[in-house]
């Protein structure tokens, strides 16, 4: 595959995954109305502490390539 190729590529999909996160982030962004849901501030500790993680991560691969983590997140009891 050309470089040019490779480019393109690389910007098709970072395009269409980083628009996807968005929407996702959004969603969980509706979840702070205290209307529809009952929740603690621990329980918003760990969602933005999870997130931050995750973004931390996505920062070190495009940097040194780190390995990546468990992708699954859980609430502390």
């Amino acid at each position: 595959m050309t470089e040019n190729k490779k480019r393109e590529k690389f910007e098709e999909l970072a395009e269409k995954r980083v628009t996807e996160i968005i929407k996702k982030i959004r969603l969980i962004g509706n979840l702070a109305n205290r209307n529809n849901y009952d929740f603690t501030d621990e329980h918003v500790k760990q969602i933005l502490s999870k997130l931050d993680e995750e973004l931390r991560l996505l920062k070190t691969k495009f940097n040194d390539g780190e390995k990546e983590k468990a992708t699954v997140f859980k609430f502390h009891k």
